[in-house]
């Protein structure tokens, strides 16, 4: 039987969290789903909770060489034993909408021209108040940009938003066929930090993106992570300054100084009207 979903989640040290994140993928309607988990814990953590779940479509495999904080190595271990027709990339401490695989499923099959597609942000958890209605706004922010993005088509808007503006989206939000993402190779393993913004950026440009405005995830607050830390440490601003850094050099050396600098006009300019 062909897979139309294969759920890429790596971990670390996430059991309750994981088992939630999985659990909500297998209960997806209307799209099979394989669920390939990559543990990036020494101790091997998360491979009871895949005994726990006792369903083949889960997979455990484990990092042999822990990748000492670096999603995009993570990343691309599970990514190349996939078999779905699409790929979706799930933090293990968050959990898909319900429907969303089914709704997802139906865009790319009605636009076979698109390579990407997400949807929106519901962050929730058990976090500082203020920090929750920060991630909410934030969020509901770059669910507004995002759907203002796809009146200039599939490409041009969403590429200028992920260089020059605030991400809009996170990997538990988007899905991708499968072969662009062997066009992509995949994530950049010399990104520590925004190497998800650097991997949709490079996703949009070359094969286009939809913007589904019904919530895609929900995204948990309050975990330990990098992403969710209330005052980050300097070098982890370092680290994310770094990523974006290198991120925009990259495009400049492929696609030129030309369009480089237009997407930085048009974005400064005419999207902030949008």
């Amino acid at each position: 039987m062909s897979i139309d979903f294969s759920v890429v989640i790596p971990t670390f040290r996430r059991p309750n969290e994981l088992f939630e994140a999985i659990s909500s993928a297998l209960r997806q309607r209307d799209a099979s789903v394989e669920i390939l988990v990559i543990d990036d814990c020494p101790e091997a953590s998360a491979e009871q909770v895949v005994r726990r779940i006792e369903d083949p479509r889960v997979v455990y495999m484990r990092n042999s060489n822990p990748s000492g904080g670096f999603p995009s190595i993570v990343h691309n271990i599970g990514w190349p034993l996939a078999r779905g027709t699409y790929v979706h990339f799930l933090d293990d401490d968050d959990m898909v909408g319900e429907g969303y695989y089914a709704a997802v499923k139906a865009a790319f099959e009605a636009t076979p021209s698109i390579g990407l597609v997400f949807g929106r942000i519901e962050p929730f958890g058990v976090g500082p108040a203020a920090q929750l209605e920060r991630e909410r706004q934030y969020f509901a922010d770059a669910a507004r940009k995002a759907a203002a993005s796809g009146r200039f088509g599939a490409r041009v808007a969403f590429v200028g938003r992920m260089l020059f503006d605030n991400a809009l989206l996170v990997c538990s939000s988007s899905v991708i066929r499968r072969e662009c993402l062997v066009e992509l190779e995949g994530f950049d393993p010399s990104i520590r930090l925004k190497e998800d913004v650097d991997f949709h950026l490079r996703a949009m440009r070359k094969c286009g993106v939809i913007f589904l405005d019904r919530m895609a995830i929900h995204y948990r607050v309050g975990s330990p992570s990098l992403m969710h830390a209330p005052n980050p440490s300097d070098t982890q601003k370092n680290e994310e300054r770094l990523g974006h850094k290198k991120m925009q050099t990259k495009y400049l050396k492929q696609h030129g100084a030309l369009e480089f600098y237009a997407l930085a006009i048009f974005t400064r300019t005419i999207l902030k009207l949008f």
